[in-house]
Protein backbone atom coordinates (compact mmCIF):
# COMPACT_ATOMS: atom_id res chain seq x y z
CA UNK A 1 0.00 0.00 0.00
CA UNK A 2 2.66 2.20 0.57
CA UNK A 3 4.88 1.51 -2.66
CA UNK A 4 1.23 2.71 -4.60
CA UNK A 5 0.83 5.91 -2.45
CA UNK A 6 4.69 6.74 -3.40
CA UNK A 7 3.60 5.87 -6.83
CA UNK A 8 0.61 8.61 -7.25
CA UNK A 9 2.38 10.54 -5.44
CA UNK A 10 5.45 10.54 -8.45
CA UNK A 11 2.62 10.34 -10.76
CA UNK A 12 1.44 13.49 -9.53
CA UNK A 13 4.28 15.41 -9.19
CA UNK A 14 5.01 15.14 -12.86
CA UNK A 15 3.85 18.47 -14.36
CA UNK A 16 3.33 16.70 -18.09
CA UNK A 17 1.58 13.72 -17.01
CA UNK A 18 -0.81 15.57 -14.49
CA UNK A 19 -1.74 17.57 -16.88
CA UNK A 20 -2.35 14.56 -19.19
CA UNK A 21 -4.38 12.70 -16.92
CA UNK A 22 -6.81 16.16 -16.05
CA UNK A 23 -7.19 16.81 -20.02
CA UNK A 24 -7.89 13.11 -20.20
CA UNK A 25 -10.49 13.16 -17.86
CA UNK A 26 -12.04 15.99 -18.61
CA UNK A 27 -12.73 15.09 -21.69
CA UNK A 28 -14.26 12.10 -21.11
CA UNK A 29 -16.43 13.32 -18.37
CA UNK A 30 -17.90 15.60 -21.65
CA UNK A 31 -18.21 12.71 -23.25
CA UNK A 32 -20.21 10.44 -20.97
CA UNK A 33 -22.21 14.15 -20.44
CA UNK A 34 -23.12 14.14 -24.32
CA UNK A 35 -24.24 10.17 -24.12
CA UNK A 36 -27.38 10.99 -21.88
CA UNK A 37 -28.77 14.06 -24.02
CA UNK A 38 -31.53 12.40 -25.96
CA UNK A 39 -32.22 13.45 -29.61
CA UNK A 40 -34.42 15.46 -30.48
CA UNK A 41 -38.24 14.57 -30.99
CA UNK A 42 -37.85 11.81 -28.72
CA UNK A 43 -39.85 11.28 -24.90
CA UNK A 44 -36.95 10.19 -22.90
CA UNK A 45 -39.44 8.96 -20.50
CA UNK A 46 -40.99 6.63 -23.14
CA UNK A 47 -38.14 4.34 -24.08
CA UNK A 48 -36.88 2.55 -20.86
CA UNK A 49 -38.50 -1.28 -22.26
CA UNK A 50 -37.24 -0.41 -26.10
CA UNK A 51 -33.51 0.57 -24.72
CA UNK A 52 -33.04 -2.55 -22.22
CA UNK A 53 -34.21 -5.04 -25.62
CA UNK A 54 -31.44 -3.06 -28.00
CA UNK A 55 -29.13 -3.76 -25.13
CA UNK A 56 -29.63 -7.41 -25.46
CA UNK A 57 -29.96 -7.74 -29.43
CA UNK A 58 -26.82 -8.87 -31.31
CA UNK A 59 -24.50 -6.67 -32.62
CA UNK A 60 -27.16 -3.90 -32.05
CA UNK A 61 -25.93 -4.41 -28.70
CA UNK A 62 -21.92 -4.79 -29.02
CA UNK A 63 -22.73 -1.16 -30.69
CA UNK A 64 -24.46 -0.41 -27.43
CA UNK A 65 -21.73 -1.80 -25.65
CA UNK A 66 -19.07 0.49 -27.35
CA UNK A 67 -21.44 3.59 -27.09
CA UNK A 68 -21.68 3.29 -23.41
CA UNK A 69 -25.36 3.31 -23.52
CA UNK A 70 -25.82 6.09 -25.57
CA UNK A 71 -27.08 3.88 -28.85
CA UNK A 72 -30.14 2.12 -26.93
CA UNK A 73 -31.20 5.48 -25.05
CA UNK A 74 -31.39 7.39 -28.55
CA UNK A 75 -28.91 9.93 -27.21
CA UNK A 76 -27.40 12.55 -29.79
CA UNK A 77 -23.80 9.95 -29.52
CA UNK A 78 -25.70 7.07 -30.28
CA UNK A 79 -23.38 5.91 -33.05
CA UNK A 80 -20.22 6.91 -31.12
CA UNK A 81 -17.09 6.33 -33.12
CA UNK A 82 -17.80 3.05 -34.31
CA UNK A 83 -18.51 4.73 -37.72
CA UNK A 84 -14.92 6.07 -37.60
CA UNK A 85 -13.88 2.72 -36.42
CA UNK A 86 -15.58 1.30 -39.64
CA UNK A 87 -13.95 3.61 -42.00
CA UNK A 88 -10.57 3.52 -40.30
CA UNK A 89 -10.48 -0.66 -40.65
CA UNK A 90 -11.55 -0.28 -44.59
CA UNK A 91 -8.69 2.51 -44.88
CA UNK A 92 -6.28 -0.24 -43.22
CA UNK A 93 -7.27 -2.83 -45.66
CA UNK A 94 -7.10 -0.47 -48.32
CA UNK A 95 -3.84 0.56 -47.79
CA UNK A 96 -2.48 -3.47 -47.76
CA UNK A 97 -4.46 -4.19 -50.92
CA UNK A 98 -4.05 -1.31 -52.85
CA UNK A 99 -0.63 -0.21 -54.40
CA UNK A 100 -1.32 3.01 -55.08
CA UNK A 101 -2.69 3.72 -51.77
CA UNK A 102 0.48 1.87 -50.23
CA UNK A 103 2.68 4.54 -51.79
CA UNK A 104 0.94 7.21 -50.25
CA UNK A 105 1.44 5.38 -46.88
CA UNK A 106 4.75 5.46 -47.34
CA UNK A 107 5.24 9.21 -48.17
CA UNK A 108 5.67 9.72 -44.31
CA UNK A 109 4.25 12.19 -42.01
CA UNK A 110 2.47 13.44 -45.41
CA UNK A 111 0.97 10.86 -46.73
CA UNK A 112 -0.26 9.58 -43.72
CA UNK A 113 -2.38 13.18 -43.36
CA UNK A 114 -3.65 12.33 -46.86
CA UNK A 115 -4.76 8.63 -45.50
CA UNK A 116 -6.21 10.39 -42.41
CA UNK A 117 -8.30 12.83 -44.30
CA UNK A 118 -9.85 10.45 -46.36
CA UNK A 119 -10.71 8.57 -43.19
CA UNK A 120 -12.72 11.37 -42.11
CA UNK A 121 -14.28 11.93 -45.51
CA UNK A 122 -15.25 8.43 -45.63
CA UNK A 123 -16.61 8.53 -41.99
CA UNK A 124 -18.74 11.44 -42.89
CA UNK A 125 -20.45 8.79 -45.67
CA UNK A 126 -20.59 6.07 -43.25
CA UNK A 127 -22.09 8.14 -40.23
CA UNK A 128 -24.86 9.38 -42.79
CA UNK A 129 -25.74 6.02 -43.88
CA UNK A 130 -25.69 5.00 -40.40
CA UNK A 131 -27.59 7.09 -39.22
CA UNK A 132 -30.56 6.70 -42.27
CA UNK A 133 -30.26 3.10 -40.55
CA UNK A 134 -30.96 4.17 -37.37
CA UNK A 135 -33.95 6.19 -37.79
CA UNK A 136 -35.76 3.18 -39.35
CA UNK A 137 -34.78 1.45 -36.11
CA UNK A 138 -36.26 4.35 -34.15
CA UNK A 139 -39.14 3.92 -35.88
CA UNK A 140 -39.45 0.23 -34.89
CA UNK A 141 -41.92 -1.00 -32.27
CA UNK A 142 -40.85 0.35 -28.42
CA UNK A 143 -39.40 3.46 -29.91
CA UNK A 144 -42.05 4.83 -31.98
CA UNK A 145 -44.35 5.69 -28.90
CA UNK A 146 -41.51 8.04 -27.70
CA UNK A 147 -41.56 9.85 -31.16
CA UNK A 148 -43.59 13.27 -30.78
CA UNK A 149 -45.94 13.73 -33.49
CA UNK A 150 -45.37 17.70 -33.79
CA UNK A 151 -41.85 16.88 -34.65
CA UNK A 152 -41.98 13.98 -36.87
CA UNK A 153 -42.02 15.77 -39.96
CA UNK A 154 -38.68 16.83 -38.78
CA UNK A 155 -36.92 13.85 -37.19
CA UNK A 156 -35.47 12.05 -40.06
CA UNK A 157 -33.60 15.18 -41.56
CA UNK A 158 -32.72 16.52 -38.03
CA UNK A 159 -31.61 13.24 -36.82
CA UNK A 160 -29.33 12.78 -39.47
CA UNK A 161 -27.76 15.98 -38.79
CA UNK A 162 -26.92 15.56 -35.73
CA UNK A 163 -26.09 12.45 -34.85
CA UNK A 164 -23.37 12.92 -38.03
CA UNK A 165 -21.84 15.96 -35.76
CA UNK A 166 -22.18 13.86 -32.83
CA UNK A 167 -20.04 11.08 -34.28
CA UNK A 168 -18.04 14.13 -35.62
CA UNK A 169 -17.80 15.49 -32.32
CA UNK A 170 -16.59 12.03 -30.78
CA UNK A 171 -14.01 12.18 -33.33
CA UNK A 172 -12.55 15.05 -32.51
CA UNK A 173 -12.31 14.18 -28.43
CA UNK A 174 -10.51 11.31 -29.75
CA UNK A 175 -7.69 13.24 -31.62
CA UNK A 176 -7.78 15.41 -28.94
CA UNK A 177 -7.30 13.53 -25.82
CA UNK A 178 -4.74 11.51 -28.36
CA UNK A 179 -2.93 15.09 -28.93
CA UNK A 180 -2.83 16.91 -25.48
CA UNK A 181 -3.85 13.72 -23.23
CA UNK A 182 -2.79 10.58 -22.33
CA UNK A 183 -3.38 7.21 -24.05
CA UNK A 184 -4.83 6.58 -27.24
CA UNK A 185 -8.13 8.60 -27.68
CA UNK A 186 -10.32 6.61 -29.96
CA UNK A 187 -9.40 3.60 -27.58
CA UNK A 188 -9.50 5.27 -24.27
CA UNK A 189 -13.62 6.53 -25.42
CA UNK A 190 -14.29 2.63 -26.22
CA UNK A 191 -12.63 1.28 -22.90
CA UNK A 192 -14.73 4.81 -21.01
CA UNK A 193 -18.17 3.39 -23.24
CA UNK A 194 -17.42 -0.32 -21.95
CA UNK A 195 -16.63 0.40 -18.46
CA UNK A 196 -19.63 2.82 -18.15
CA UNK A 197 -21.70 -0.71 -18.08
CA UNK A 198 -19.87 -2.75 -15.82
CA UNK A 199 -21.65 -1.56 -12.64
CA UNK A 200 -24.86 -1.61 -13.54
CA UNK A 201 -24.27 -5.16 -14.92
CA UNK A 202 -22.25 -6.43 -11.38
CA UNK A 203 -25.55 -4.85 -9.42
CA UNK A 204 -27.84 -6.94 -11.88
CA UNK A 205 -25.59 -10.31 -11.10
CA UNK A 206 -25.24 -9.78 -7.59
CA UNK A 207 -28.71 -9.07 -7.21
CA UNK A 208 -30.00 -12.07 -9.49
CA UNK A 209 -28.15 -14.52 -7.43
CA UNK A 210 -29.49 -13.23 -4.31
CA UNK A 211 -33.01 -13.59 -5.25
CA UNK A 212 -31.60 -17.13 -5.90
CA UNK A 213 -31.21 -17.82 -1.76
CA UNK A 214 -28.80 -20.13 -0.26
CA UNK A 215 -25.59 -19.88 -1.95
CA UNK A 216 -25.69 -16.95 -4.36
CA UNK A 217 -23.36 -14.63 -2.48
CA UNK A 218 -20.98 -17.58 -2.93
CA UNK A 219 -21.22 -18.09 -6.28
CA UNK A 220 -21.17 -14.63 -7.42
CA UNK A 221 -18.01 -14.54 -5.51
CA UNK A 222 -17.00 -17.29 -7.38
CA UNK A 223 -17.93 -15.95 -10.75
CA UNK A 224 -15.59 -12.71 -9.76
CA UNK A 225 -12.69 -15.02 -8.94
CA UNK A 226 -12.97 -16.71 -12.46
CA UNK A 227 -13.30 -13.05 -14.19
CA UNK A 228 -10.25 -11.69 -12.77
CA UNK A 229 -8.56 -15.32 -13.55
CA UNK A 230 -10.03 -15.00 -16.98
CA UNK A 231 -8.44 -11.61 -17.48
CA UNK A 232 -4.64 -12.43 -16.02
CA UNK A 233 -4.58 -15.39 -18.91
CA UNK A 234 -5.50 -12.58 -20.97
CA UNK A 235 -3.01 -10.03 -20.35
CA UNK A 236 -0.69 -13.10 -21.02
CA UNK A 237 -2.16 -14.18 -24.31
CA UNK A 238 -1.83 -9.76 -25.45
CA UNK A 239 1.76 -9.10 -24.02
CA UNK A 240 2.93 -13.05 -25.16
CA UNK A 241 5.93 -12.70 -27.78
CA UNK A 242 8.61 -15.27 -28.99
CA UNK A 243 11.76 -13.49 -29.30
CA UNK A 244 14.00 -14.34 -32.49
CA UNK A 245 17.67 -13.89 -31.81
CA UNK A 246 19.02 -11.11 -34.08
CA UNK A 247 22.83 -10.55 -34.42
CA UNK A 248 24.41 -7.32 -35.86
CA UNK A 249 27.47 -7.10 -38.05
CA UNK A 250 30.20 -4.85 -36.46
CA UNK A 251 31.73 -1.85 -37.64
CA UNK A 252 34.62 -0.29 -37.24
CA UNK A 253 34.89 3.34 -38.21
CA UNK A 254 37.45 5.43 -37.24
CA UNK A 255 38.90 4.12 -34.10
CA UNK A 256 34.92 3.51 -32.42
CA UNK A 257 32.87 -0.17 -32.94
CA UNK A 258 29.42 0.21 -34.21
CA UNK A 259 27.18 -3.01 -34.24
CA UNK A 260 27.66 -6.12 -33.29
CA UNK A 261 25.12 -6.21 -30.44
CA UNK A 262 22.55 -9.21 -29.84
CA UNK A 263 18.91 -8.20 -29.93
CA UNK A 264 15.86 -10.29 -30.19
CA UNK A 265 13.10 -9.90 -33.33
CA UNK A 266 9.92 -9.86 -31.07
CA UNK A 267 6.80 -11.52 -32.93
CA UNK A 268 3.26 -11.62 -31.03
CA UNK A 269 1.32 -14.76 -30.07
CA UNK A 270 -1.80 -12.26 -30.91
CA UNK A 271 -0.24 -9.58 -33.55
CA UNK A 272 -3.91 -9.53 -34.84
CA UNK A 273 -5.33 -8.20 -31.54
CA UNK A 274 -9.21 -7.87 -31.34
CA UNK A 275 -10.48 -7.53 -35.28
CA UNK A 276 -10.63 -11.78 -36.16
CA UNK A 277 -13.35 -11.06 -33.32
CA UNK A 278 -14.70 -7.85 -34.78
CA UNK A 279 -15.19 -9.55 -38.00
CA UNK A 280 -16.19 -12.99 -37.34
CA UNK A 281 -19.10 -10.81 -34.97
CA UNK A 282 -19.80 -8.85 -38.13
CA UNK A 283 -20.47 -12.10 -40.62
CA UNK A 284 -22.36 -14.13 -37.75
CA UNK A 285 -24.66 -10.75 -37.34
CA UNK A 286 -25.94 -11.06 -41.22
CA UNK A 287 -28.24 -14.22 -40.86
CA UNK A 288 -29.97 -12.34 -37.96
CA UNK A 289 -30.75 -9.74 -40.28
CA UNK A 290 -33.89 -11.59 -40.79
CA UNK A 291 -35.03 -10.16 -37.64
CA UNK A 292 -35.55 -6.75 -38.82
CA UNK A 293 -37.92 -8.11 -41.36
CA UNK A 294 -40.97 -8.41 -40.98
CA UNK A 295 -41.04 -12.25 -42.03
CA UNK A 296 -42.83 -14.20 -39.40
CA UNK A 297 -41.32 -17.32 -39.45
CA UNK A 298 -37.61 -16.85 -37.71
CA UNK A 299 -36.50 -20.43 -37.22
CA UNK A 300 -33.61 -22.93 -38.00
CA UNK A 301 -30.77 -20.66 -38.57
CA UNK A 302 -31.55 -17.53 -38.20
CA UNK A 303 -32.70 -18.64 -34.47
CA UNK A 304 -28.68 -20.01 -33.68
CA UNK A 305 -27.15 -16.83 -35.22
CA UNK A 306 -29.12 -14.95 -32.70
CA UNK A 307 -28.43 -16.90 -29.50
CA UNK A 308 -25.04 -16.45 -28.23
CA UNK A 309 -25.40 -19.44 -26.08
CA UNK A 310 -26.02 -21.84 -28.76
CA UNK A 311 -23.87 -24.55 -29.19
CA UNK A 312 -23.82 -24.39 -33.16
CA UNK A 313 -23.18 -20.69 -32.92
CA UNK A 314 -20.18 -21.11 -30.71
CA UNK A 315 -18.98 -23.71 -33.12
CA UNK A 316 -19.13 -21.63 -36.16
CA UNK A 317 -18.01 -18.38 -34.23
CA UNK A 318 -14.95 -20.13 -32.93
CA UNK A 319 -13.92 -21.53 -36.19
CA UNK A 320 -14.55 -18.01 -38.21
CA UNK A 321 -12.55 -15.93 -35.21
CA UNK A 322 -9.21 -18.54 -36.22
CA UNK A 323 -9.86 -18.54 -39.75
CA UNK A 324 -9.87 -14.75 -39.61
CA UNK A 325 -6.68 -14.41 -37.03
CA UNK A 326 -4.58 -16.22 -39.68
CA UNK A 327 -6.75 -14.46 -42.61
CA UNK A 328 -5.48 -11.04 -40.92
CA UNK A 329 -2.01 -11.63 -39.84
CA UNK A 330 -1.23 -12.34 -43.04
CA UNK A 331 -2.48 -9.01 -44.44
CA UNK A 332 -0.72 -6.72 -41.75
CA UNK A 333 2.61 -9.21 -41.29
CA UNK A 334 5.00 -9.32 -44.06
CA UNK A 335 8.03 -11.63 -43.57
CA UNK A 336 9.64 -10.39 -46.72
CA UNK A 337 9.82 -6.43 -45.79
CA UNK A 338 11.14 -7.77 -42.13
CA UNK A 339 13.69 -9.81 -44.19
CA UNK A 340 15.07 -7.10 -46.07
CA UNK A 341 14.90 -4.20 -42.93
CA UNK A 342 17.07 -6.53 -41.36
CA UNK A 343 19.56 -7.06 -44.25
CA UNK A 344 19.87 -3.57 -44.54
CA UNK A 345 20.96 -3.07 -41.34
CA UNK A 346 23.38 -5.76 -41.17
CA UNK A 347 21.38 -7.72 -38.94
CA UNK A 348 21.01 -11.47 -39.64
CA UNK A 349 19.54 -14.30 -37.43
CA UNK A 350 21.74 -17.35 -36.30
CA UNK A 351 22.15 -20.30 -38.72
CA UNK A 352 19.62 -18.49 -41.52
CA UNK A 353 21.15 -16.78 -44.50
CA UNK A 354 19.97 -13.54 -44.99
CA UNK A 355 17.10 -12.99 -47.73
CA UNK A 356 14.63 -15.08 -49.00
CA UNK A 357 15.39 -17.83 -46.27
CA UNK A 358 14.97 -15.66 -43.43
CA UNK A 359 11.93 -14.83 -44.64
CA UNK A 360 10.89 -17.98 -44.75
CA UNK A 361 11.84 -18.95 -41.04
CA UNK A 362 10.65 -15.84 -40.16
CA UNK A 363 6.96 -17.02 -41.63
CA UNK A 364 7.00 -20.36 -40.34
CA UNK A 365 8.10 -18.96 -36.76
CA UNK A 366 4.83 -16.69 -37.41
CA UNK A 367 2.70 -19.06 -38.73
CA UNK A 368 3.43 -21.57 -35.49
CA UNK A 369 2.27 -19.34 -32.81
CA UNK A 370 -0.39 -17.76 -34.49
CA UNK A 371 -2.41 -21.50 -34.37
CA UNK A 372 -2.15 -21.35 -30.07
CA UNK A 373 -3.06 -17.47 -30.50
CA UNK A 374 -5.82 -18.11 -32.96
CA UNK A 375 -7.53 -20.87 -30.52
CA UNK A 376 -6.86 -18.82 -27.42
CA UNK A 377 -8.75 -15.51 -29.05
CA UNK A 378 -11.29 -18.08 -30.22
CA UNK A 379 -11.72 -19.15 -26.68
CA UNK A 380 -12.19 -15.34 -25.61
CA UNK A 381 -14.68 -14.93 -28.06
CA UNK A 382 -16.91 -17.79 -26.96
CA UNK A 383 -16.46 -17.45 -22.91
CA UNK A 384 -19.56 -15.20 -22.36
CA UNK A 385 -21.53 -17.90 -24.32
CA UNK A 386 -20.30 -20.73 -21.81
CA UNK A 387 -21.04 -18.07 -18.81
CA UNK A 388 -24.42 -17.80 -20.06
CA UNK A 389 -25.08 -21.37 -20.33
CA UNK A 390 -23.60 -21.85 -17.20
CA UNK A 391 -26.44 -18.95 -15.70
CA UNK A 392 -24.53 -15.30 -15.30
CA UNK A 393 -26.98 -12.76 -16.38
CA UNK A 394 -26.60 -11.70 -19.68
CA UNK A 395 -24.81 -7.90 -19.50
CA UNK A 396 -22.87 -8.97 -16.84
CA UNK A 397 -21.45 -12.48 -19.07
CA UNK A 398 -20.18 -9.98 -22.60
CA UNK A 399 -17.49 -9.04 -19.70
CA UNK A 400 -16.39 -12.87 -19.31
CA UNK A 401 -14.64 -12.17 -23.06
CA UNK A 402 -15.39 -11.12 -26.31
CA UNK A 403 -14.41 -7.84 -27.49
CA UNK A 404 -15.21 -5.83 -25.03
CA UNK A 405 -12.74 -7.60 -22.16
CA UNK A 406 -10.34 -7.93 -24.61
CA UNK A 407 -10.17 -4.15 -25.23
CA UNK A 408 -10.34 -2.81 -21.61
CA UNK A 409 -6.84 -5.28 -21.23
CA UNK A 410 -5.09 -3.83 -24.19
CA UNK A 411 -6.12 -0.31 -23.75
CA UNK A 412 -5.45 -0.20 -20.03
CA UNK A 413 -1.90 -2.34 -20.62
CA UNK A 414 -1.37 0.87 -23.12
CA UNK A 415 -2.32 3.55 -20.71
CA UNK A 416 0.05 2.16 -18.13
CA UNK A 417 3.12 1.65 -20.63
CA UNK A 418 2.95 5.17 -21.33
CA UNK A 419 2.28 6.52 -17.52
CA UNK A 420 5.82 4.14 -16.48
CA UNK A 421 7.31 5.93 -19.27
CA UNK A 422 7.16 9.33 -17.87
CA UNK A 423 7.90 7.29 -14.96
CA UNK A 424 11.13 6.32 -15.86
CA UNK A 425 12.23 9.24 -17.80
CA UNK A 426 12.53 11.13 -14.31
CA UNK A 427 14.36 8.50 -12.78
CA UNK A 428 11.33 7.46 -10.76
CA UNK A 429 10.19 3.64 -10.31
CA UNK A 430 8.20 2.02 -12.66
CA UNK A 431 4.73 0.52 -11.94
CA UNK A 432 5.75 -2.92 -10.99
CA UNK A 433 8.59 -4.44 -8.78
CA UNK A 434 10.29 -6.48 -11.88
CA UNK A 435 9.73 -5.94 -15.09
CA UNK A 436 8.24 -3.44 -17.29
CA UNK A 437 4.38 -3.23 -18.06
CA UNK A 438 4.12 -3.80 -21.92
CA UNK A 439 1.49 -2.65 -23.96
CA UNK A 440 0.13 -4.08 -27.24
CA UNK A 441 2.76 -1.50 -29.61
CA UNK A 442 5.42 -2.35 -27.02
CA UNK A 443 8.61 -3.81 -28.77
CA UNK A 444 11.04 -5.58 -26.52
CA UNK A 445 14.76 -4.16 -26.19
CA UNK A 446 17.38 -6.15 -26.96
CA UNK A 447 19.25 -7.65 -23.58
CA UNK A 448 23.17 -7.15 -23.96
Amino acid sequence: MKKLIQTLKNIWSIEELRTKIVVTLGLVLVYRFGTHIVLPGIDPNKIETAAANASKNGLLGLFDTFAGGAFSQASILALGIMPYISASIFMQLMTILVPQLQKVQKEGDSGRKKINQWTRYLTVLVTIFQAGAYVAYLKSPGYQEALIPAYSSYFFVSTIIVLTAGTLFVMWLGEKIQDKGLGNGTSIIIMVGILARLPKSIIQEFGAKQAKGGGGLLIFLIEVAILIAIIMGLIILVQGVRKIPVNYAKQIIGNRQFGGARQFLPLKVNSAGVMPIIFAQAIMFLPTLVSFTNLESKGGITKIFSDHSNAWYMVIYAVMVIGFTFLYTALIFNPKQMSEDLKRNNGFIPGVKPGQPTADYIGAIMDRITLPGAVFLALVGILPGFAQRLGVTQSFSTFFGGTSLLIMVGVILDTLQQIETHLLMRQYDGLMKGGRVQGRQTTTQASY
